[in-house]
């Protein structure tokens, strides 16, 4: 099928010019490939020895992206792609490292609630209560392939005649427990398998190999908002009150710990660092840090810190090396960089969006000696910012401000 003329012009004319402070350094000469300038959160250099070397700088906004027709629900780093999705139902793939609209792809399948990539493949949680399963390709020209929707056809039929494989989801009303009874809410890869958690309070455990769903976790006893995976061990938060800890045993998941349980908190976020930290991000402004400790099979959690990090509920949250950034819903992004006791120490906040901050994803860029920040609101608009390596909280509050040409809108990054 022919692409249309709109498409086509907007995957050959950059979104947005490149600025040019990155004329010399993000030439495309730079990107022949994501992986020469971009790396993992885990492979970013520790910020308190790279600020030795290298230079301080104040953050600076890159573009404003609009192509949503909704809220801007989620973001995942698909190796030379960042991925968008709304609760428009759609999905757009922005090409690195001038975030030109590559594709659009996941048209009317309901609300896109979060995303996650991984060997090839691109997983989608839908608020009809299913995953669905997209294959990346550039070989063409339908990039993104819908292969998939889980539970897989193959799987119902295994199950569909099967008494055994029926549970009550409410009163008079079962379903196989191999389905979701509500929309799924968040997606976590780790070690061959997809975990997605939902507001019907599980988790469930689909094996990636053959899209098979190995198991159904009664995790919570509301929503689950959050799932994180890090060493072997699974980490959920809920609204109701709890964050918790799971690991694989020889036939099935179990409980390892409960981090925390706090009445009237709804936990939104979870995120995971280096050196096997845990933060949770809760409805009352608060970020929560644990270290774990141990090994597998006797871990053990010690509370690092507890800061009130916003004013408004924290709905997201990013690690990248050493820094942490927090999505609020008092629209702003906070900055924090780990401190040598454990604590963390706010050295910035970035604004611009008009609405609440509700995703975040971060990638270090060698050649830029800083990292991305890719933030999601509420407004419908996807911000890029640049933050660069060795700042730290003694910097003079600066004000850097970047004009869109086609909205003419301005935002605002701020360092303390």
């Amino acid at each position: 099928m022919a692409m249309p003329d709109q498409d086509r012009a907007a995957m050959s004319t950059p979104l947005l010019p490149r600025p040019s402070f990155l004329s010399s350094s993000f030439s495309s000469s730079s990107f022949t490939s994501l992986s020469s300038s971009f790396s993992d959160a885990a492979s970013a250099p520790s910020t308190a020895n790279a600020s030795q070397t290298m230079p301080r700088g104040p953050c600076k906004a890159l573009a404003v992206l609009r192509d949503h027709p909704g809220s801007v629900s989620s973001l995942s780093l698909c190796g030379e792609f960042l991925l968008s999705a709304s609760t428009g139902a759609d999905i757009v793939a922005w090409q690195q490292p001038d975030l030109r609209r590559f594709a659009r792809f996941g048209h009317g399948e309901g609300s896109v609630k979060a995303l996650a990539a991984a060997g090839g493949r691109v997983f989608s949680a839908h608020q009809d209560g299913r995953v669905r399963v997209w294959r990346v390709s550039r070989r063409s020209e339908n990039a993104f392939k819908l292969v998939a929707a889980l539970p897989t056809a193959r799987d119902y039929l295994g199950r569909i005649f099967r008494q055994g494989s029926y549970v009550q989801t409410r009163r008079n009303h079962r379903r196989l427990w191999i389905e979701h009874a509500d929309s799924i809410s968040c997606l976590a890869v780790h070690d061959g398998v997809v975990y997605s958690g939902s507001w019907d309070k599980t988790l469930k455990v689909w094996r990636i190999a053959d899209l098979k769903c190995l198991e159904s976790i009664r995790a919570h006893d509301d929503a689950v908002n959050a799932v994180a995976a890090d060493g072997g061990v699974i980490y959920s938060a809920s609204a109701d009150g709890r964050v918790k800890a799971w690991e694989k045993g020889k036939a099935s998941h179990f409980l390892q710990g409960v981090l925390i349980a706090r009445d009237g908190v709804s936990w939104n976020a979870l995120a995971v660092g280096g050196d096997r930290r845990v933060y949770a991000a809760g409805s009352d402004g608060h970020v929560v840090e644990w270290d774990r400790l141990g090994s597998r099979g006797a871990a053990r959690w010690s509370l690092a810190c507890d800061i009130r990090a916003h004013d408004m509920a924290v709905l997201c949250l990013c690690v990248v090396g050493d820094m942490l950034c927090t999505g609020s819903a008092d629209k702003t992004i906070g900055l924090w960089l780990r401190q040598s006791s454990g604590e963390l120490a706010k050295v910035g906040a970035i604004r611009g969006h008009e609405g609440p901050v509700k995703c975040l994803q971060a990638s270090w860029c060698r050649v830029s000696n800083g990292c991305m920040v890719y933030s999601g609101s509420l407004d419908k608009s996807i911000r890029v910012w640049w933050v660069p390596n060795g700042f730290d909280g003694n910097e003079q509050q600066q004000d850097k401000c970047f004009k869109d040409q086609n909205q003419n809108e301005k935002a605002c990054v701020f360092l303390r």
